[in-house]
C-alpha cells in the first residue's frame, strides 16, 4: 500500500504566499518523478510543476518565477512553494509521485486526495 497526503493549503490574500507538501508512505522502493497539479471549478486539471528524482525540473508558464517545487528524498517528500500568489491561482492542488513498490517492484502513478487553495483578491 502506498498512500500520498497533501498539506498546507488554504485561504489567503492576492500577493500573498503558501507551500504544499505532499508526503509519501508505505511500500516504496523508489520514487521517480513527482508532481503537482491543479483543478479549477468547470476547468481541467493541469500540470503546475514536476520534479524528477535527480532534481530537474519543469513549470507551467504560468507559474514560472512565483512557484518553485523541491523534494527532500530523505522524507519522501515533495514541496510546492508557491509566492504571489493571484486569485487565478484557486484551485485544488494535487500531487501524484511515479512509485517503485517494494513489494511488487512495480512502478505506478499515485495520486494525494487533493488540497483547496483559495486566493482572494
Amino acid at each position: 500500500q502506498v498512500q500520498l497526503v497533501e498539506s498546507g493549503g488554504g485561504l489567503v490574500q492576492a500577493g500573498g504566499s503558501l507551500r504544499l507538501s505532499c508526503a509519501a508512505s508505505g511500500t516504496i522502493f523508489r520514487i521517480n518523478a513527482m508532481g503537482w497539479y491543479r483543478q479549477a471549478p468547470g476547468k481541467q486539471r493541469e500540470l503546475v510543476a514536476r520534479i524528477i528524482s535527480g532534481g530537474s525540473t519543469n513549470y507551467a508558464d504560468f507559474v514560472k518565477g512565483r512557484f518553485t517545487i523541491s523534494r527532500d528524498n530523505a522524507k519522501n517528500t515533495v514541496y510546492l512553494q508557491m509566492n504571489s500568489l493571484k486569485p487565478e491561482d484557486t484551485a485544488v492542488y494535487s500531487c501524484n509521485a511515479d512509485i517503485i513498490s517494494s513489494i511488487t517492484r512495480v512502478q505506478l502513478l499515485y495520486w494525494g486526495q487533493g488540497t483547496q487553495v483559495t486566493v482572494s483578491s
